[in-house]
C-alpha cells in the first residue's frame, strides 16, 4: 500500500516538470519573453525541487512521511495557481520555486519511503516509485495541450495545478515509514553489495565516492532535462513539431506522439533498470544505460530532422535516461545504509538541480549558433564518459568502501583512482 500511495503522490506531481515544454510557446506568445529567460523559471523549478530535499528528508527520518507530503502538496497547487496569474517573468519564477519546493517534498519523501519499505530490492522498488514522476505526466499530455488551445495557458496551470495538490495532500495522511521488525535484513547477495553501516549525512558528504556518484549524476542529468525542457522548442526549430507521423495505425502530430512515448518510456525504464540493476548490479546497469542514451542522444543529432526518427529517437533516448531516478538512490542507500536513506538519497537527487543549471546554457549555445547540434554532441559525449566511469571507477571503488565500512574503518581516499 506504501508503495501505491507514492506512486499516486508521484503521478501528481510529474506535470510540474513535465508538462512545463508545453506552456513555454504560450508564454513566449503572449508576453515576448525571450524563450532563455522563460527557461530560467524551468530551471528555478528543479533548483528548489532537489537542493532542499536533503532538508526534507531529514524531517522525513525524524518525523515520518505525513507532514512533509502534505505540506508538499499545497506548495505544488499554490505554485501552479502562481503561474496562473503570472504577469512578468518574475512571477513565473516565483511560482515555479513554490512549486519546486512542494515537488521536491512530494518526491524525497517517497523515494526515500521505498528505499526504506524494500531493502532487498531497492532498484525495483526506487524505480517503480519514480516511474510515477516520469511516467505519471503521459494520460495528460493531450488534456493539457486541449486545455492551452481551448481555455489558455492560464486555465491549464490553475484547473491541473489545483487538482493535483489537493491529491497530494489527502493521500499524505496514508503515508507512514517502517516500524523496527518490520523489515527483513540488509542483503548479502553478490549482485549488489550492502552496508550494514548507517552512515550520517554529514559522513556521507566527506566522502570521496559520493561526489563521484553526484558528478555522473550531473553529467547524464543535464542531457535529458535539456530535451525536457526544450522538447517543443527542439521540435519547432527542426520543422517537425506539427507533422503527423503514424506508428502501429495511430496517427498524431510529431510533438504530441513524442511527448506521450516519451513519458511512458521514461516512466517503464525506471522500475525495468531497478529490477535488472537488483540482478546484475547497480554500476553494470549504469553501463548498459548511459552508454544507450549517449548513442541515442547521437543519432538523434545525425537523424532528428525526419519526424517518425524524431519521435522514435526522443523516445529512446527518455528510455535510457529515466533509470538515473532508480539506480542512482538505490546505489547510494546500497552503499551508506538506510536508516537515514531519505536524507542521503536526497544529498545526491540535489545533482538533479546542479544539472538544470546547464539547460539555461543550452539554450544560449543554441541561440549563439543558430542550431542545436553542439548541444546534441556534448550531451552524447557525457554520457559515454558516464557509463565508462561507472564499470571502470564506481564498481571497483564502492567494494572497497562496504568492505570497509563492514570492518568499522573508511576507506582512503587516496585509492579512489584504482580502477
Amino acid at each position: 500500500m506504501q508503495l501505491v500511495l507514492g506512486v499516486i503522490c508521484m503521478v501528481m506531481i510529474a506535470n510540474l516538470q513535465y508538462g512545463w515544454t508545453f506552456f513555454v510557446p504560450e508564454i513566449q506568445k503572449s508576453f515576448g519573453f525571450d524563450r532563455a529567460a522563460i527557461q530560467w523559471a524551468f530551471t528555478l523549478f528543479v533548483l528548489f525541487e532537489t537542493w532542499l530535499v536533503p532538508i526534507e528528508g531529514w524531517f522525513v527520518d525524524k518525523y515520518g512521511p505525513k507532514i512533509v507530503v502534505l505540506f508538499g502538496g499545497i506548495l505544488c497547487g499554490v505554485g501552479w495557481v502562481i503561474n496562473a496569474y503570472a504577469g512578468s517573468l518574475n512571477a513565473f519564477y516565483l511560482g515555479q520555486v513554490i512549486a519546486g519546493l512542494g515537488a521536491g517534498a512530494v518526491y524525497g519523501t517517497c523515494v526515500g519511503n521505498a528505499l526504506k519499505w524494500f531493502p532487498d530490492k531497492r532498484g525495483l522498488a526506487a524505480g517503480i516509485t519514480a516511474a510515477g514522476f516520469g511516467a505519471g505526466s503521459a494520460l495528460t499530455v493531450a488534456p493539457i495541450q486541449w486545455m492551452i488551445a481551448d481555455k489558455g495557458f492560464q486555465a491549464a496551470f490553475l484547473y491541473f495545478g489545483i487538482g493535483q495538490g489537493v491529491v497530494v495532500a489527502a493521500l499524505a495522511f496514508f503515508l507512514a515509514a517502517p516500524r523496527k521488525g518490520e523489515l527483513p535484513d540488509v542483503s548479502g547477495d553478490t549482485a549488489n553489495v550492502q552496508s550494514r553501516r548507517d552512515y550520517t549525512p554529514s559522513e556521507v558528504v566527506r566522502q570521496p565516492i559520493f561526489w563521484l556518484m553526484y558528478l555522473m549524476f550531473v553529467i547524464v542529468g543535464a542531457g535529458g532535462l535539456m530535451i525536457t525542457a526544450n522538447l517543443k522548442p527542439i521540435a519547432a526549430d527542426i520543422g517537425v513539431d506539427k507533422v503527423p507521423v503514424t506508428i502501429l495505425g495511430v496517427t498524431m502530430v510529431a510533438i504530441t506522439f513524442a511527448a506521450t512515448i516519451d513519458r511512458v518510456l521514461n516512466g517503464l525504464t525506471r522500475p525495468f533498470f531497478g529490477w535488472v540493476s537488483d540482478k546484475i548490479g547497480r554500476e553494470n546497469t549504469m553501463f548498459i544505460a548511459f552508454a544507450m542514451e549517449g548513442f541515442g542522444i547521437y543519432m538523434l543529432y545525425l537523424w532528428g530532422h525526419d519526424p517518425l526518427w524524431f519521435v522514435l529517437l526522443s523516445g529512446f533516448v527518455f528510455f535510457a535516461w529515466g533509470e538515473i531516478y532508480s539506480l542512482f538512490p538505490s546505489t547510494c542507500t546500497d552503499t551508506f545504509g538506510s536508516k537515514f536513506a531519505a536524507t542521503n538519497a536526497g544529498l545526491l537527487y540535489t545533482a538533479k538541480g546542479t544539472a538544470a543549471l546547464l539547460v539555461p546554457v543550452a539554450n544560449y549555445l543554441q541561440q549563439s549558433t543558430g542550431n542545436w547540434d553542439g548541444v546534441f554532441l556534448a550531451a552524447a559525449g557525457a554520457n559515454i564518459l558516464a557509463s565508462v566511469l561507472a564499470i571502470a571507477v564506481l564498481k571497483p571503488w564502492r567494494k572497497r568502501v562496504v568492505a570497509s565500512a563492514q570492518v568499522g574503518t573508511e576507506a582512503p581516499a587516496a585509492r579512489v583512482a584504482v580502477a
